[in-house]
């Protein structure tokens, strides 16, 4: 049995800061993630996509934020149940919380907090027959490490934001890269769309509006698709990767199943005080709780976190006064 103050389900970056603020009112955390290394989806699916909206730091690789969050939350000591999903929830006697894992795993904990991103998550795919044979054999739905698709001929499906950063990306490396999108209306930040057609004017992009890939071709490995337009006219292009990139599907998986207020796969918060949900004592903070006004941005989950740890804290110990601790004045004190 594990036990803890704050048993934080989701180990990304809003809960590896909640961590941070936590250790600061000397409360304890232990984080559960179904991932097998911290960092969710800065891990997992975009490590080497460059983050520009952390205040402070212009630009910043997702997989070194995570790892400056671990170094930030290392003085406090949090322990990590790794590859394993939170599934059974139960309340004792004493309103302590306990979670059990898929694996068996055993977990006591004053307080929880949700901080599971979009959940259990899966790409979602097209809707093509044989796409399940391509899969990691020139069609992927994630790119890890952009150095591997250098100087390759690649085409990226998609009109949001992650398609297109990683089209100007692979342009401006000199990559032979190729753009589809089923509208011509995209989803992306304007600044991204028009450094986009810059590229493609300069001749860098391979452009295909209100188009879709409808066939892939190739013995073991994929070597043609099929793109084909509004009008039904279909051309036919050699590669070595197609990158789909048609964002997550979020799945809540077993949390679903814990009495809580869901909204459109999203956890519902009571307020914006401190981010608690209509069961006193759980939490939901980051990307995957909703409220009027919601942001799904790394710095609001970061700013979600600070005032539920202080929540937290008046709940652990009501007789005790909070008192605002200012790092400037107070540094660091880890645990021994």
């Amino acid at each position: 049995m594990i036990k803890t103050d704050i048993l934080i389900i989701g180990a990304g970056p809003v809960g590896l800061f909640a961590v941070f603020e936590a250790g600061l009112m000397k409360l304890r955390c232990h984080l559960i993630d179904s991932i097998p290394v911290p960092g969710g989806q800065l891990s997992e699916i975009y490590p080497k996509k460059p983050i520009y909206d952390i205040p402070g730091i212009p630009s910043i690789l997702a997989g070194e934020l995570v790892d400056d969050l671990l170094e930030q939350a290392k003085p406090f000591k949090p322990g990590f149940t790794l590859g394993e999903r939170a599934e059974i929830i139960s309340r004792s006697s004493d309103g302590t919380f306990n979670v059990t894992t898929n694996k068996g795993t055993e977990h006591k904990a004053k307080i929880i907090f949700i901080a599971g991103g979009l959940g259990c998550f899966e790409p979602r795919k097209p809707k093509i027959n044989n796409i399940d044979f391509f899969e990691n054999n020139g069609v992927n739905y994630i790119i890890k490490e952009p150095k591997d698709y250098e100087g390759k001929k690649i085409f990226i499906s998609g009109g949001g934001d992650s398609a297109l950063d990683w089209v100007n990306y692979f342009a401006e490396k000199s990559n032979n890269v190729g753009l589809i999108h089923r509208s011509n209306n995209f989803r992306a930040h304007k600044d991204s769309v028009s450094k986009m057609y810059k590229l493609r004017d300069q001749g860098k992009v391979e452009l295909y509006i209100n188009s879709e890939v409808v066939k892939l071709t190739g013995d073991n490995k994929l070597k043609t698709i099929i793109i084909k337009n509004i009008d039904g006219n279909e051309t036919s292009v050699d590669l070595d990767n197609w990158f789909p990139l048609f964002g997550l599907s979020p799945k809540l998986g077993p949390i679903a199943n814990w009495n809580l207020g869901i909204v459109k796969s999203a956890i519902q918060v009571d307020n914006t005080l401190d981010y608690q949900t209509n069961v006193e004592g759980i939490y939901a903070i980051g990307d995957i709780n909703t409220y009027p006004g919601k942001l799904k941005l790394i710095l609001c989950g970061f700013h979600e976190a600070t005032l539920a740890v202080q929540s937290a804290y008046k709940k652990i110990f009501p007789d005790k006064k909070v008192i605002l601790k200012y790092t400037t004045v107070q540094g660091v004190q880890g645990f021994d």
